[in-house]
């Protein structure tokens, strides 16, 4: 699993390395951002989308590069009825996710000549679902049916963010998981 992470987080790092080896007029600083957001994720537990509750912390790792630890957060609640449902067999399905994982994101702001107020970046995320999923008791069915994701997940992200000032933004990041709308507070600009 750590050789598996390593080549996937590879080719960003290397990335990061070959962009801060460039020669550059003008550098800023994307780390020290804290985004919270909302918004949509699926990770194929139940087979449609919910809404995630979405934290990160970006830090600059070189320049236009940054690394950002994250979690997110989902639960779901729904009642099944087995058998017969005129006879009183309602049963709850309780599902519970946590996402815990590694964001790198690469800004191109340069190469597209941003206005100063706008971000765009392209990203990949990687990391692991903590599941926990359970029946009612006495629930006769498969209690296994919502178990076939795996608990390994890589996203394509791509985002902006809009500057209201040079401690809040808001951001907009598009994914192949959880997609977030939140606000971004830059704790050193």
């Amino acid at each position: 699993m750590k050789t598996l992470t390593l080549i996937l987080l590879l080719p960003l790092l290397i990335l990061g390395t070959i962009v801060s080896a460039q020669d550059s007029h003008s550098i800023e600083n994307y780390g020290n951002t804290l985004n919270l957001g909302l918004g949509i994720g699926y990770y194929g537990y139940l087979g449609h989308s919910l809404p995630v509750i979405h934290g990160d912390f970006e830090f600059d790792v070189a320049k236009s590069f940054t690394l950002a630890p994250f979690v997110s957060f989902y639960s779901y609640r729904n009642d099944y009825y087995y058998g017969n449902p005129h006879d009183n067999n309602r049963y709850y399905y309780h599902e519970t996710v946590i996402l815990l994982g590694l964001k790198g994101t690469y800004y191109f702001d340069d190469l597209l000549n941003a206005n100063p107020k706008w971000d765009f970046y392209l990203a990949g995320s990687l990391g692991f679902a903590i599941s926990n999923s359970r029946w009612d008791d006495g629930y006769p069915g498969d209690k296994d049916y919502y178990n076939s994701a795996s608990p390994l997940f890589l996203n394509l992200h791509i985002g902006s963010e809009y500057h209201f000032n040079n401690k809040l933004g808001a951001f907009l990041d598009l994914s192949t998981g959880v997609s977030t709308i939140g606000l971004a507070i830059h704790l050193s600009k």
